[in-house]
């Protein structure tokens, strides 16, 4: 029987996930994401077959790890760089065909009968009653349970021939948090017209704005204006060039690449980002190494009594939240009530401006960079240093050599090419350290000779995030053309780092 039950318990487990995957392709294809649905669907489908197929028995345990990898590292990168060829922006975020459907489904308020209205509870759900007393017409429309704001439409039936017995009216108190969702409800009437609210206790007739022609243009039936698809610049332009929200998402080519390395207004601030940038990367490795190598040595120096408890404490910083210790010093080098401030102007009489001067905040961030990373450099360098012979240091005590002789004679030199690809990586990752940069300053101080908003303490990443979602219009395009900049120069620093890897490999043989 036990045999049994777990010859299918596989079985039953792949049929799960497969309906589970299949069930979220399908939100996600409902939603309108047609790629991500489609990159979905194949990943469940060669699930089904690695695990099904007698011929792929062998990439059954590989299967999780390169899915995983599908999903989340190279469909996204590849994502990515295909929006960079787009205009994808906050103008133009959806697909031709759903910014069609968004504007036939436009109306605009008509003359008419209009209805008063009023709002009546049903259970857990709402019905709304309408009335035109000079013609002795009423209505009432079906359930709506008025929870989020969303388009619902709605069938309304005479109230003499319902048997709905309507409680009392929701006072107007009541209505008033419920108008965002009452506005997007549109109800049919018997003789196929269409009511919409334009008050609180009032229902108007409506029509379609939009028309779609055979030629997919469409006509404006209130001005009879024809409004065509341009699909150079993603709107519906009228003859005389003015373009209609929503804008749609078009293939723009490499012209985002062009305005990255071409467009004065991007390349007068990316210019001297990407100096901050590199000096800043540059900068965080060496002051880390630095420290980080100076502490391992000196807590491996036996004279010390208690080495444990200061390797303890000197480990802490890289132990608590990055974002925690950045808040911290954030508050620590406040301009008038940080600690730090305090105290130079009780020694030196100074207050430094940490956050408003652009040489200050460089010099601010390297510090905090430095606390934060400081720790992990200590840790590699005392297990290098432990690996080394104590022989060579006897030998070199026998030839009266002094601990300055010994570190840069014998433990920088053996620790530092081991450390080398570490180093490399540590750089790969400062160069996108956002965190830091948005906790900290968030960029500031700004430049103030620049069109696009960028700052002093501004790194790539950040900066293209400022493109993208601040306060530059939200161009996802170009930011997704500046990050694919990043990380092909991400990608040569990775393979700087594997091949410095291969030949320490091939020199430890």
């Amino acid at each position: 029987m036990n045999d049994r039950l777990t010859k299918w318990i596989g079985p039953a487990l792949l049929a799960l996930l497969t309906l589970g995957g299949l069930y979220l392709v399908f939100l996600v294809y409902v939603s309108g994401q047609t790629v991500v649905a489609t990159v979905g669907l194949i990943v469940v489908a060669l699930m089904v077959y690695v695990y099904l197929a007698p011929g792929a028995y062998s990439y059954r345990y590989l299967f999780p790890g390169v899915a995983g990898a599908i999903i989340f590292v190279v469909f996204p990168m590849l994502y990515t760089i295909a929006i960079g060829f787009t205009n994808y922006s906050s103008k133009n975020l959806l697909e031709f065909d759903r910014a069609t459907k968004y504007l036939l489904e436009e109306t605009y308020q008509t003359e008419g009968q209009v209805f008063a209205s009023s709002l009546h509870r049903d259970g857990r759900e709402y019905r709304l009653k309408l009335e035109n007393q000079d013609v002795g017409l009423s209505f009432v429309t079906g359930p709506l349970a008025l929870k989020k704001a969303e388009r619902v439409v709605i069938q309304a039936t005479p109230a003499q021939s319902s048997e709905i017995a309507l409680g009392e009216a929701v006072e107007l108190r009541e209505i008033i948090p419920l108008r965002n969702m009452l506005k997007e409800v549109v109800i049919h009437l018997p003789d196929g017209s269409e009511l919409t609210m334009s008050g609180l206790r009032e229902f108007a007739p409506v029509r379609k704005l939009y028309s779609k022609n055979p030629d997919g243009t469409l006509t404006n039936v209130q001005t009879n204006q024809i409004i065509k698809p341009n699909f150079k610049t993603g709107f519906y332009e009228t003859a005389q060039g003015e373009q209609l929200a929503p804008g749609f998402k078009v293939g723009i080519g490499f012209d985002n690449f062009r305005r990255v390395l071409g467009d004065e207004s991007i390349q007068q601030p990316s210019l001297r980002i990407f100096a901050w940038n590199v000096t800043f990367s540059f900068m965080s490795v060496l002051l880390t190494a630095a420290v980080g190598m100076f502490l391992a040595v000196l807590l491996n120096w036996e004279a010390i009594a208690g080495r444990g408890v200061y390797r303890t404490l000197l480990f802490l910083p890289y132990a608590v939240p990055g974002f925690i210790s950045i808040l911290v010093f954030k508050g620590l080098f406040n301009n008038n009530f940080g600690e730090i401030n305090l105290i130079l102007n009780q020694i030196i009489g100074v207050k430094p401006p940490w956050f408003s001067d652009p040489t200050l905040a460089k010099v601010m961030i390297l510090i905090v960079n430095t606390w934060l990373g400081y720790p992990y450099m200590m840790v590699l360098c005392q297990g290098l240093i432990k690996s080394i012979p104590s022989d060579l240091y006897e030998a070199s005590a026998l030839a009266g050599a002094g601990p300055l002789t010994n570190f840069f004679k014998i433990t920088m030199p053996l620790i530092l090419k081991p450390l080398m690809p570490l180093l490399i990586s540590s750089f790969a990752f400062n160069f996108n350290n956002f965190v830091l940069i948005s906790l900290l300053t968030n960029g500031r101080p700004d430049f103030l000779d620049t069109k696009i908003p960028a700052g002093e303490t501004d790194i790539l990443v950040s900066y293209t995030y400022r493109i993208a979602f601040g306060d530059s219009g939200q161009q996802f395009g170009l930011a997704a053309a500046i990050s694919t900049v990043i990380f092909i120069m991400v990608a040569i620093l990775s393979i700087l780092n594997l091949k410095l890897t291969k030949v320490n490999q091939q020199e430890a043989r």
